[in-house]
């Protein structure tokens, strides 16, 4: 299929994602970067898409992959996604201070230790504490899927040791 046909498809079958991207995010401006992430995607995948297959299905595959993909790092960084205006409420029933003194010297010394690490184990180990996939990692430093198993698998065994040690 030629790039022109596969764009026409692509435009006549868009407006029908834009509803499922409000029902999965529940939110429009979230929607919308959804929406738009992935008729990239589609673009950038167009020579994966079979001639004569559901278009629609298709679309909707990628839309609900990106969705799980980001719910999953944004769980795996623990981030909170609040969208009341009323913040300051989530923490009004703590009568306890937390001493920050402790946890913050132990985080510089993971820290350190984390740089500490050869260059090779640090970089997709930083990526993988981010909450990127292996695959993903993979893909971005150009390495073989089990190079960056092993090299993420080294790195957390050298931090092992070295944390044992405080």
């Amino acid at each position: 299929m030629a790039n022109k046909e596969f764009n026409e498809l692509l435009v006549d079958n868009a407006d029908f994602l834009k509803p499922f991207a409000v029902n999965l995010t529940k939110n429009s401006e979230s929607a919308n970067d959804l929406y738009q992430e992935t008729l990239y995607k589609a673009l950038a995948n167009s020579e994966k898409y079979n001639t004569g297959t559901n278009i629609k299905a298709w679309l909707f595959t990628i839309m609900r992959n990106i969705f799980i993909n980001d719910y999953r790092r944004n769980a795996k960084r623990k981030t909170i996604l609040d969208s009341t205006p009323e913040d300051y409420l989530i923490n009004l029933k703590q009568v306890s201070v937390a001493n920050t003194a402790e946890s913050s010297l132990r985080e510089k010394e993971i820290q350190t230790a984390i740089e500490n690490l050869p260059e090779t184990f640090k970089v997709p180990f930083r990526l993988y504490f981010e909450g990127y996939k292996y695959q993903e990692i993979a893909e971005y430093l150009q390495e073989p899927l089990g190079t960056i198993k092993s090299r993420i698998h080294f790195a957390r065994k050298l931090l092992k040791e070295q944390i044992r040690r405080y």
